[in-house]
């Protein structure tokens, strides 16, 4: 189906921004996308027009949302004043584009666990490999085999071995962890949805090898806490060079996970800032 999308939307820019590692590119202007259980083809045919592979149903059921269509972007960039911060401001503009994915919390919580110490590529690679080893195996629109993401219980039934044949490393125990809690309803990712950022960070931070920055990733990106605002090294750097006399979370709110990813992508793009 065609899909008109005249708001902030870049698929580059998402598919580079740290949050999703199951996007492929499979020429200049398609994306091969894998959420959860399906599977989308997405084409760029002009600045504002895109070719999905899925129904009218399936789009207003699933891709709408998962690509928060329904929120304005280009109103949030507006907000920052370019006099007060300037570079907020050319962040923005520059990674004009990013979006917060609405994405599944239980493949947010693993994902950002794996991420603990690994570059992208590293990530996409664990992530690929846990998929294939207990995911239910899929056909795509074009026949193409594909692995969805795997439940906790899949997960836990996992021998040792083929555990360890997914590259986690020390994340081993604490994925088997996380997913033993969900299993034994010591943590209710469904409940959690219905929550603010400030009660959901507080019990993904009591779960075993889940500290704040994870708690924050999988705040932002699986249950769209858009306030959420993860720090990692990037975000530390800016903080301390761009914000000396500390950054204005209030001023900013509610879309400081937002803001967020304009500066982390634009430091990482820019590492000597403005």
């Amino acid at each position: 189906m065609i899909v008109s999308i005249t708001d902030d939307f870049n698929l580059d820019k998402i598919a580079d921004s740290g949050q999703c590692f199951r996007w492929t590119k499979t020429d200049d202007h398609t994306y091969r996308i894998i959420a959860g259980e399906s599977c989308l083809y997405i084409a760029k045919l002009t600045d504002d027009c895109y070719d999905l592979s899925c129904t009218q149903e399936e789009y207003d059921n699933k891709w709408e949302d998962y690509f928060d269509l329904r929120e304005d972007y280009r109103s949030i960039r507006e907000r920052i004043d370019p006099g007060q911060d300037p570079f907020l401001q050319k962040a923005a503009e520059s990674e004009q584009g990013i979006r917060i994915l609405r994405q599944d919390p239980w493949e947010m919580l693993v994902t950002f666990i794996i991420s603990q110490n690994k570059n992208i590529p590293a990530i996409r690679r664990c992530v690929e490999l846990l998929a294939e080893t207990c995911g239910e195996r899929k056909t795509d629109i074009k026949g193409r085999d594909y692995y969805a993401f795997p439940d906790p219980a899949a997960i836990n039934a996992l021998s040792e071995s083929n555990l360890a044949s997914c590259k986690l490393g020390y994340r081993e125990k604490y994925i088997r962890a996380v997913s033993e809690s969900v299993l034994n309803k010591e943590i209710n990712l469904d409940q959690l949805a219905k929550t603010d950022e400030k009660t959901t960070i507080s019990e993904l931070t009591r779960l075993y090898g889940v500290g704040v920055k994870v708690a924050n990733c999988v705040s932002l990106f699986g249950f769209h806490h858009i306030d959420a605002f993860p720090i990692d090294v990037w975000i530390k750097r800016i903080l301390e060079q761009e914000y000396p006399d500390g950054y204005p979370y209030e001023k900013y709110s509610p879309y400081n996970g937002i803001y967020q990813q304009y500066m982390f992508a634009y430091y990482r793009h820019n590492p000597k800032g403005v």
